[in-house]
């Protein structure tokens, strides 16, 4: 047989594994309706089909662009697949690519894309709550026995791998992994208020919360504007939030009072307000569970390739 022939017998040969790789992949499985189709959502995207219709209509602006794979155009609500299932298992982009039928340069290329789109588009998703709203989180704090509270602040590890352009033991934690530190704080409906992520896993919470814009924001009394409230043993306070004893006691951070020996009414106090702000580890441990990609070693590229 000439080579020619042969070559083009193997190009059509790949050719065909490509596409019936394609055409029953995880995408294809997702566009399939059938009485699966919402447990097979929530299992791959962590949504119904539902809320990821809403959420690709809503980006669907911010990502429309020409853009193809084996001359086949991809859209945007593949596109915000592609990227919540990554989010959602965890896997790396070569085992990912492949389901959802395109590269692993424009995977990367994806989830860029829908993370910006994301932030652009929900700008107010994460923020802190006004009006109404407001008055519904700090009822329910009330209820709870910490009035005027905001919710509850704490850091939590996001795991790299070693970095190779800038000086690897700023990343080393004190659990000897190399990471990146996310102040995060959320209210007792586990809603997400605020987020911080700059520094290397190195840096100790306190120093963490000085360099934020939290910080800054809340030492300028521009975010704890409420009537002040007493609070026991005389604390006078515009409202706060509740942290660990890593954090430093101020106006508007509440850390137990700790210690060997305690008055009554202080151990009181301070199992009260361990139960309360076991909220941001409830959050922590849905996030992680929800989008498995914050419980692998990321490869991160720390001038802002990711």
């Amino acid at each position: 047989m000439p080579l020619r022939h042969g070559v083009w017998r193997v190009s059509q040969s790949v050719a065909q594994v490509v596409d019936e790789a394609t055409d029953t992949g995880t995408w294809e499985d997702l566009r399939h309706c059938d009485d699966a189709t919402a447990d097979y959502f929530k299992d791959k995207l962590r949504m119904s089909p539902r809320a990821f219709r809403e959420v690709a209509e809503t980006l669907s602006p911010f990502l429309e662009r020409s853009v193809t794979f084996y001359m086949k155009p991809l859209q945007p609500d593949h596109i915000v697949a592609y990227a919540l299932y990554r989010w959602g298992s965890g896997e790396t982009y070569e085992s990912e690519t492949c389901s959802f039928g395109i590269g692993r340069s424009f995977g990367l290329v994806a989830v860029r894309d829908v993370t910006a789109a994301l932030l652009t588009a929900y700008p107010d998703k994460m923020s802190w709550p006004t009006g109404l709203q407001k008055a519904v989180v700090l009822r329910a704090s009330a209820d709870k026995g910490s009035p005027n509270c905001h919710g509850c602040i704490d850091c939590t590890h996001i795991f790299i791998d070693k970095p190779t352009n800038c000086p690897g033991e700023e990343y080393y934690d004190r659990n000897r992994c190399f990471s990146v530190q996310a102040q995060v704080v959320v209210d007792l409906s586990l809603r997400v208020l605020d987020v911080f992520v700059e520094y290397p896993g190195s840096r100790h919470d306190v120093r963490i919360v000085h360099l934020s814009s939290l910080w800054a924001l809340a030492e300028a009394g521009e975010l704890f504007t409420k009537p002040h409230v007493i609070l026991p043993f005389g604390v006078r306070t515009n409202g706060y939030v509740l942290g660990d004893n890593d954090y430093p006691p101020s106006e508007w951070v509440v850390v137990p009072y700790g210690g060997l020996t305690q008055h009554p009414s202080e151990l009181r106090f301070d199992n009260k307000q361990k139960t309360t702000k076991g909220a941001v580890e409830r959050a922590f441990g849905r996030l992680k569970g929800m989008w498995r990609l914050f419980l692998r070693s990321h490869k991160t590229n720390m001038d802002g390739e990711t």
